[in-house]
């Protein structure tokens, strides 16, 4: 019951939709009609401004880190590990289909940093190189999200070779190639744009 109860609160923490919050109560604008019309970080600083495209990026991060560190304070039965990515995939998914917005959200990629930057710290900041590597080349925020996250089960891979013996390697790894493949779903779009050459830069 505790666990349902979290997990409710998750989905609803994580989809809060700040970058369109922020776009209204400061330009009065629907995000939604302007740039790339996502109310993700990158639209947020296309449309209103990069110092709150920088702030959207943190406070969506937060929606997934904040469930994770928590709930590892919460009595359970099950393995910790198991229901911090449990409460960091519905945070994800918070964001991604928002029920605040007829459950169209952003692209999933700020709220995921959150959640692995405190699952497996390490491996994201590999994943984030990899973002600005691909971003800095390319001039595309959507082709580095969505290469970097690619490559993280991947980092992840190679960290379990290199530390052999948990338990629970497996399970991460799976978790990673569904976000992987949430993200590219949620980019679809972009990629379609990416395709055709007609995909937004970041200015």
């Amino acid at each position: 019951m505790i666990l349902a109860v979290v997990l409710v609160m998750t989905y609803l923490f994580g989809g809060i939709p700040v970058g369109f919050i922020l776009a209204k109560k400061l330009r009065g604008i629907d995000l939604r009609e302007f740039g790339s019309k996502n109310i993700g970080a990158t639209n947020v600083g296309r449309v209103i401004g990069w110092k709150y495209g920088i702030l959207t990026l943190f406070l969506d991060a937060l929606k997934g880190a904040i469930p994770v560190y928590l709930v590892s304070f919460l009595p359970s039965n099950e393995s910790l590990p198991t229901i911090q990515i449990l409460v960091g995939s519905v945070a994800i998914l918070g964001h991604t289909f928002t029920p605040f917005l007829n459950f169209k959200g952003g692209k999933g990629v700020a709220t995921a940093l959150g959640v692995y930057m405190t699952l497996v710290p390490i491996v994201t900041v590999c994943a984030v190189l990899i973002f600005f590597v691909v971003y800095k080349l390319s001039g595309f925020v959507s082709l580095g999200s969505i290469l970097g996250t690619l490559s993280m089960p991947l980092w992840y891979y190679i960290a379990s070779l290199l530390v052999p013996g948990s338990e629970y390697s497996h399970v991460i790894f799976f978790v990673l190639i569904a976000t992987f493949v949430l993200i590219c779903y949620s980019h679809r779009e972009n990629i379609k744009r990416l395709l055709q050459g007609k995909e937004l830069r970041a200015t």
